[in-house]
This record gives C-alpha cells, sequence and structure tokens, in this order.
C-alpha cells in the first residue's frame, strides 16, 4: 500500500508538470502563428520552422542537432584535428647575407613578416597534407628572440561527417649558420686540409682559362675554399679532401694528366692516437696544347703504324688527337700512353709565321691512292672527288663549295711569307690538309721550318734516317683572320657576349704590368679559338651581355657593318668566324628573377 501511494503521488506531479508545458507550449505557438497583437481584425496567420533543439549527449547543454550529437567543447576534447602536425620547427638563417635555406641547398631572400618568409615557414611544417588550410599569419616575436611564430587555422571532417575548425601556433627556432658563399668569403685561406696544385709546363695560359670555364659549368668551385694563381698553374685549397679528391677526378676526365698525392702532419694527440695531416694533391696537364707541332718518339709513331713522325696537335681532351697534315691520318693518344714515352712539342704557337696563299690546287684522290697515300677520306673518297659532283673539275671548286663538303681537304699549296713581300720572290711549295677553307689571297699561319730552331732528339734522328728533303718547308695550321678582325673592330664592332670568371687572388710577383698584358694576350687569343673552334665552345657556357650592354653591341655592330664598302664585302666573303646570339646563354640569377615579379606585382 506504500508503494503505490508514492507511485499515485509521483504520477500525479508528473501530469501536472505534463500539462504546464502543454499550456507553455501552446502560448509560444499562439505568439508564433498570431503575434503580440491580440485583435483579431488585425491577426495574420504566420507559419515558422521551429528547428529543434536536443541535448549534448556527454554534457546535456542545450544545441542544435549534428551527426555527432556532442557541442563542440565535447568534441574539442574527444577530437584534435592537429594532432600530428609539427608545433615547433628549426629553420637555418645566414646571418651575413640574410638567407634562408631551403633543403637541401637552395637559399632564398625573404624580410621579416614576408609573404615569402610566411609561405617558407608553412613549408617546412610536416603533417600539413593532412588538413586543409584555412588562414594563415604571424604572431609578433621580439626581433633579437630568435624566434618565428605563425598562427594557423586548419579545418578537417571528424565524427559522422562534422566538419571542425581549430586554430594553433607553430614556433620556429631560427638558427645563424653561413651559406656557402659567405663562408668561402669569411674563410681563412690558411686554414686548409686539402690542396691541388694544377700545373701545366707552356709558355701561356689558354689552357687554364679553358680549365675555368669547364670548372663554372661543372660548379666545382663550391667547395673551394680559395684559389690562388701561380706562374705555371693554379692551386685550390679545400677544407676536406675528398673535395680535393673530387676535383682530381674532374680534371682527369677533361684533360690528359697525371697525379699523385703527398701528406704533411700537423698534429698528433697521443691519448687518444688521433693524427691531424694536411694533403698536397699535385695535377701536372701533358704540357700540349692545341697547333703545337710535334716529332712523336719511334716507339709511338711504330704503335700507329707509323704516322708522322712530325704531327700538328689539333685536340686536346680527355685525349689528344694529332694530325698528320699531308695524308689527314689521325691518332688519338691518351695520357697513358703519353707518359709510358713522353715528348714535348718542337714549336709552338707563337713561333707561327704569317703566309700568304699565291695558288691551290685540290689533291686528286685516286691519284693520291695510286702513290701509296692515305687521305684519311675512306669511303667518301670517291664521292667527295667525284668531278661530276660539283659541277667541275675538282681543283676547281670555290672555296664556299670546298667548305660545305668537308672540314679537312688535301690540297698543295703554293705560299709565300708575308714579310717577304717586296723584298724577295721566296716561295714554299708544300700540302696542307686546309684545301676546305683556303683560297688564293688568303692568309694562313703555319709553322716555318727552314727557319725555327729545332733542338729534339727524335726530331734529329728523324732528320738523319730519311734527309732534311723529308722534312716539308711549311706546316700550315689554321686561316688567318687577323686583320679583318683588325678592320672590323676599327668600324666598332664589338662581341656581344662574354665568360664568366673565378675569384682567383693573384700572386704579389705576377701583378706586374708585363704580366697584365701577357694575360690580356691570352685571353685574346683564347676568345679568337672559341670564335673559330664550335666543338671548343660547345662544351663550355657563353653569355650574353647584359641588356644594356648587349643593345649598344648590336646598334654598333649593325652600323660597323653598314659601313662596310662593296670592295670589302668581296674581300670578306668568307665570314669571321663568331658566336651567333642564337648559342648564347641568359645569365638569370635569383636576384634577377626577383625583380621581376616584383616589377609584375606592382
Amino acid at each position: 500500500r506504500a508503494y503505490s501511494t508514492i507511485g499515485i503521488a509521483y504520477a500525479h506531479i508528473f501530469e501536472r508538470r505534463r500539462q504546464t508545458i502543454f499550456e507553455s507550449d501552446n502560448n509560444c505557438n499562439n505568439k508564433r502563428m498570431f503575434g503580440n497583437n491580440t485583435d483579431d481584425t488585425n491577426a495574420t496567420m504566420v507559419r515558422r520552422a521551429q528547428p529543434g533543439l536536443v541535448l549534448c549527449c556527454l554534457c546535456a547543454t542545450s544545441i542544435s542537432p549534428n551527426p555527432t550529437g556532442m557541442c563542440v567543447e565535447c568534441i574539442k576534447t574527444r577530437v584534435d584535428i592537429t594532432e600530428g602536425i609539427q608545433k615547433q620547427c628549426s629553420v637555418i638563417h645566414c646571418n651575413q647575407c640574410a638567407r634562408y635555406l631551403q633543403p637541401p641547398k637552395h637559399w632564398i631572400r625573404a624580410d621579416l613578416e614576408s609573404k615569402e618568409l610566411l609561405t617558407f615557414c608553412i613549408k617546412r611544417v610536416k603533417g600539413l597534407n593532412k588538413v586543409k588550410l584555412v588562414d594563415a599569419g604571424f604572431v609578433w616575436t621580439e626581433p633579437h628572440s630568435k624566434r618565428l611564430k605563425t598562427k594557423l587555422t586548419v579545418q578537417k571532417e571528424v565524427l559522422n561527417g562534422a566538419i571542425l575548425q581549430q586554430s594553433f601556433v607553430v614556433e620556429y627556432v631560427v638558427e645563424w649558420n653561413m651559406c656557402d658563399a659567405c663562408a668561402r668569403a669569411a674563410a681563412n685561406a690558411d686554414q686548409w686540409q686539402a690542396c691541388v696544385q694544377v700545373r701545366q709546363k707552356v709558355e701561356h695560359k689558354r689552357t687554364f682559362l679553358f680549365l675555368e670555364q669547364l670548372i663554372l659549368k661543372h660548379s666545382m668551385e663550391v667547395n673551394a675554399i680559395g684559389v690562388k694563381s701561380q706562374p705555371d698553374g693554379l692551386d685550390f685549397y679545400y677544407g676536406h679532401r675528398s673535395h680535393g679528391l673530387k676535383m682530381v677526378d674532374f680534371i682527369g676526365s677533361v684533360l690528359p694528366i697525371r697525379s699523385r698525392n703527398d701528406k704533411q702532419l700537423v698534429s698528433h694527440d697521443a691519448n687518444d692516437n688521433t693524427y691531424n695531416y694536411r694533403f698536397t694533391l699535385m695535377v701536372e696537364i701533358v704540357p700540349m696544347c692545341r697547333e703545337d707541332l710535334v716529332c712523336l718518339p719511334p716507339k709511338t709513331s711504330k704503335s700507329f703504324g707509323g704516322i708522322g713522325p712530325v704531327v700538328l696537335c689539333t685536340r686536346v681532351g680527355s685525349s689528344m688527337q694529332f694530325t698528320e697534315t699531308h695524308t689527314l691520318r689521325r691518332v688519338w693518344l691518351n695520357s697513358e700512353q703519353y707518359w709510358r714515352y713522353p715528348f714535348v712539342a718542337v714549336a709552338n704557337s707563337k713561333q707561327l709565321c704569317e703566309y700568304i696563299v699565291l695558288d691551290l690546287e685540290i689533291v686528286n684522290g685516286n691519284e693520291w691512292e695510286q702513290n701509296g697515300g692515305d687521305d684519311g677520306l675512306g669511303e667518301n673518297r670517291s664521292q667527295l672527288f667525284n668531278g661530276s659532283q660539283f659541277g667541275g673539275n675538282a681543283s676547281t671548286i670555290g672555296g664556299k663549295q670546298r667548305r660545305a663538303n668537308r672540314k679537312n681537304l688535301l690540297a698543295d699549296v703554293t705560299v709565300a711569307r708575308s714579310r717577304d713581300f717586296g723584298t724577295n720572290d721566296i716561295t714554299f711549295f708544300t700540302r696542307t690538309h686546309l684545301g676546305s677553307v683556303l683560297k688564293v689571297g688568303d692568309t694562313a699561319l703555319g709553322y716555318d721550318l727552314t727557319n725555327v730552331q729545332i733542338s729534339d732528339e727524335s726530331f734529329d734522328s728523324y732528320v738523319e734516317k730519311v734527309g732534311e728533303s723529308r722534312i716539308p718547308d711549311v706546316v700550315l695550321v689554321k686561316k688567318s683572320y687577323a686583320e679583318k678582325r683588325k678592320k672590323r673592330r676599327d668600324r666598332g664592332y664589338r662581341r656581344a657576349w662574354e665568360l664568366k670568371r673565378m675569384d682567383i687572388n693573384e700572386e704579389e710577383e705576377t701583378n706586374k704590368k708585363d704580366d697584365a698584358e701577357k694575360r690580356m694576350q691570352d685571353e685574346e687569343l683564347f676568345m679568337q679559338e672559341l670564335e673559330e673552334d664550335f666543338e671548343g665552345r660547345a662544351q663550355i657556357n657563353v653569355y650574353k651581355k647584359k641588356n644594356e650592354d648587349l643593345d649598344a653591341v648590336i646598334r654598333a655592330n649593325q652600323n660597323a657593318l653598314a659601313n662596310e664598302t662593296d670592295d670589302e664585302d668581296d674581300d670578306e666573303n668568307d665570314e669571321i668566324p663568331e658566336i651567333k646570339l642564337e648559342e648564347l646563354l641568359d645569365d638569370m640569377k635569383l636576384s634577377d628573377v626577383e625583380e621581376e615579379e616584383e616589377e609584375e606585382e606592382e
């Protein structure tokens, strides 16, 4: 009876509450439907949607219905969408040039609180690919605190398709570390661990000018602490021995060399048995350059089928090419074969003499073959010397036609020294490999073996064996454009290209006027060789001059060519070798790109 009485009491209380709630709901509905106006004449029927409210399943707070059934605060306590996102990072900053390191080795310039720095910082945060980035900005920090802070707002789909948005702060620790360029500038050249000494025993430095361009093209100078010029070569200083060995391998891949290494003890710790050494790597380049006249040793000549022995060096790379000018036979000699039986040049480019071509006749291929010679043309001989192919006799082919068919062609020429004109009637008859580029009236450079003093055992033994009559009086090397270049320079014609240079420290002893003139002369001859040798300049980077200088050079060259007379045009049918604008590269730098982007934004 007691339980039934209590149950009836609770039932009355529940019924009273239900009636109270029902009446309050009816009053609310009437107000929504008819408004607060009690006048029946002005009352209008207004139906509005009433969103239902539900209770949070965790904290019983009234909320709008959502797929999770939880309020925002409860969702945050249960789900963290920033989990797995890096909250603290480190960035490397160069205090000297104010640049930041973008791994692995790219340095970018960005100001504080700039959009470039914000983009750089966001990319350094790991885990952002799992969420959607909505907003980002900097949080102010003390300038000297070596800290950067960014506030990121992200969104992500959580329970049952609900999207949660959350903000958090990422802190960046700025670590100071000098970039490679600043480190090389600030480093003490004496604090080196490995030194690569590159030497070549010749009278000029054109080989090192070419090596310098190869080093710049392949970025082999980036690890060098310093570079010093020596009278017969260059010294490269490195902080690690591995960098020096890498440079030695690179030089061996582009030039014929031999190398050896040595080490010197700097300090020794007997307690932990450690040693500190300085390593010296000696690299000797073969003392042979392009256009040198060589007399091969008997064993070397015999190993190549009896070629020469008087031959001309026509190309130098990882191996050397030697050409027998009166037969067009060619051989390649690598560094190992050279050092087995070393030899030196009997004449170099400084001993070249200028000749005028008085007569020229192409050598008939069939006649040369019957005499037992080898002109090096092989199967193409019959096609090249076929008279019907050129529309006439092969001996009367024009210079341009011959040049279009073959680079080297045998020809019998009659020449005279330029200095002998007006004084005597001495002429020389010789056979040359320049039949494809020479014509009557041209100027050529060659070696005058009648006046050159040759001191070489191989050459002397060869002369005793075959007699002086078998030695040619003249060996032509190349066609000369010196006079035509001088005329163009006088009219204001200039080069539209330039080369990059390394930062080389000159020795005090070499800072003399004569040495400066010698370097300028070597650089000019090197640039002329690049203009004449397409295969050589294809291995390096040749850049356009800056826009302002390039426009001025183009205008000056156009005016110079417009001032040429008709007689000069006829005399210069053979164009002077030059590097076309299509072959040049734009010297694009990161700073130039940034300036262009700023101009576009403005």
